[in-house]
């Protein structure tokens, strides 16, 4: 595992070490995991729901998306 430095404040650097104390875990764990939580809140949601998963919709330009979202949704656009 490559190491890396990170310069913390001393109050902050003193409370993750009381943190990781009474968790049990070195003050190396306690970092891992904050940044694997951080970093999973930055990750898009995947959904099933295919209105979620039609994300180039959304940067289609079109501005009647608001009334024809189930033609460009569904693919029902031309067909009428």
């Amino acid at each position: 595992m490559p190491r890396t430095s990170v310069i913390l404040p001393e109050e902050l650097q003193r409370r993750a070490a009381e943190v990781a104390r009474r968790r049990g875990l070195s003050l190396s764990q306690l970092i891992r995991q904050c940044l694997v939580r951080e970093i999973a809140l930055d990750q898009p949601k995947e959904t099933k729901d295919p209105f979620w998963n039609a994300t180039e919709s959304f940067r289609s330009g079109r501005t009647d998306l608001s009334i024809r979202h189930d033609d460009e949704l569904y693919g029902l656009l031309g067909k009428r």
